[in-house]
């Protein structure tokens, strides 16, 4: 049953926000905005067509708040909920809340999710569609004495990891089994305290690894479709930094044979709207699916650029019961889109949270560049939330096309009073094994890029202290010269700048 949606509450805010609001000023569909205390003064809140507070800065009181947040859409008249990404997006309950007040949710159905945010029931199906998964443990594991067992039969290294959620959380690498037993109550604890729940399973630990991911789209009248993948490999502690399409090692072959993999996955769980397959690519070429992302990805925008869709506006076609208005076989890629996130984090100390004022940003543009941010001069960058706060995407007509872009951007681009990964993607874009696409999930660690960081802000400030004292050497002969042409006299300031 399709119905035409007239407006939209958007759960979420910061970047993400701003992108849904754009899609509706598109669509010519009313934006409704939430706000904490935290974010009175948001860019979001400015640019909707109407803004509601929600709550307390903390996000369990505001955009965490189900009931609040549905309480204020039915307030505003809104059709529609968009979750964005991150808070309440893959949360099952918030969709079949949703459905009860008569809101339509632009994601997937509460029971699809449900069944993709518990990684053993969703592998479980997998195994049925005959989707690769990776070697472990059939179900969850509440005894270490147990996992220890399967991580014998399977050889170490393994992975423990929880068996909901994701972003990262709930996951530790053992080598041994003495590891893995010091390790298997925390990450039990880690997983329960992140979310709600302490289940684990034991995978096998797949090492040089590539994350490749499949964009998805299904309707419900049952047809799917995979935009492409992007690659996803460069990490820290399993969060994505850098991400691009198309991927180095992905052939047209490949892309063929594990799209069709990633929309079988899809139908599967009967999965509605956008979400993501997620795969593992061994050096041998094999490919084992992980997970789907039940929601819109941060990544999202490299797809954008490489297929020129707008999936946020897919996303409400298929939401109003449209069905995907093209065939697989129309997609074609065009060029290279990278994608750098830019957190809040200090990359020279450990990746320490960086909040407070920001008194003044440059955001870079020109040709294939774009940059989703919620930042301006005077905001504020939370330490409430994410540490996510501008998106960096270029686009070239190829992958060093894109590669220059992005190294130029990432030199514009400044943002005044906290600390940001930009240094570290400086670094990136000019490191040989990038460039030649050698990448893995622990391409930080083992081509010692932070090494190669610091020693390049080293150099260059060397290099800018030594500049400073040519200057000022040259400024004080061409002084002492000009007194002595003058007679004694000191040449005025304009014409000692003015030589100079």
């Amino acid at each position: 049953m399709s119905k035409k949606i007239q407006s939209i509450l958007i759960a979420n805010r910061g970047e993400i926000a701003l992108r849904v609001i754009r899609a509706c000023k598109e669509l010519g569909i009313r934006s409704i905005a939430i706000y904490s205390d935290e974010d009175t003064r948001a860019v979001h809140v400015k640019r909707a067509d109407e803004a509601y507070h929600i709550g307390a800065a903390a996000p369990s009181q505001s955009y965490l708040n189900m009931a609040k947040i549905v309480e204020t859409a039915k307030a505003a008249g809104a059709d529609a909920i968009h979750p964005g990404y991150g808070f309440l997006s893959e949360n099952e309950n918030f969709p079949e809340m949703c459905e009860k007040n008569g809101i339509i949710f632009i994601g997937p159905t509460a029971k699809s999710m449900e069944t993709t945010g518990d990684k053993i029931k969703c592998k479980a199906v997998m195994i049925k569609a005959k989707v690769p998964t990776v070697p472990g443990s059939d179900g969850t594991i509440d005894d270490v004495e147990k996992a220890a067992d399967i991580a014998h039969q399977a050889g170490y290294p393994v992975m423990l990891k929880s068996a909901f959620g994701g972003g990262g959380r709930g996951i530790r690498l053992c080598k041994d089994e003495k590891q893995l037993r010091q390790e298997f109550e925390m990450a039990s604890a880690e997983s329960k305290a992140a979310f709600g729940k302490s289940a684990l399973f034991v995978e096998k630990y797949l090492q040089r690894i590539r994350h490749i991911e499949f964009q998805l789209i299904r309707d419900s009248h049952g047809n799917g479709r995979h935009l492409f993948e992007r690659e996803c490999s460069i990490q820290r502690r399993h969060q994505k930094l850098i991400e691009m399409s198309p991927s180095p090692v992905v052939d047209q072959k490949t892309r063929e044979r594990i799209g069709e993999i990633a929309v079988r996955a899809a139908a599967a769980v009967d999965y509605l709207n956008a979400g993501t397959a997620e795969f593992l690519r061994d050096p041998e070429g094999n490919f084992y699916f992980i997970e789907i992302n039940s929601r819109l990805q941060v990544e999202h925008p490299v797809t954008e650029l490489v297929t020129g869709l707008d999936l946020v506006k897919l996303q409400v076609h298929v939401a109003e019961g449209g069905e995907i208005p093209f065939k697989q076989e129309d997609l074609k890629m065009n060029g290279c889109a990278i994608e750098c996130r830019v957190n809040a984090e200090d990359p020279f100390y450990d990746f320490a949270p960086s909040t407070g004022a920001v008194p003044n940003c440059n955001i870079p543009y020109g040709p294939g560049v774009r940059v989703d941010t919620y930042l301006y001069p005077g905001c504020t960058v939370s330490g409430y939330y994410d540490s996510l706060v501008a998106k960096l995407l270029a686009w070239g007509s190829n992958f060093n096309e894109a590669r220059i872009r992005m190294r130029n951007a990432l030199d514009e681009f400044t943002i005044e009073g906290i600390n940001t990964t930009i240094p570290l993607y400086r670094t990136i874009m000019e490191e040989p094994n990038f460039i030649k696409g050698e990448l893995s999930t622990d391409y930080l660690d083992r081509f010692k890029v932070f090494d190669r960081m610091n020693e390049e802000v080293r150099s260059a400030a060397s290099e800018k202290a030594q500049a400073a004292v040519a200057a000022a050497l040259l400024h004080g002969e061409l002084a002492r010269k000009g007194s002595a042409q003058s007679g004694g006299k000191k040449l005025s300031a304009w014409k000692i700048r003015g030589t100079a």
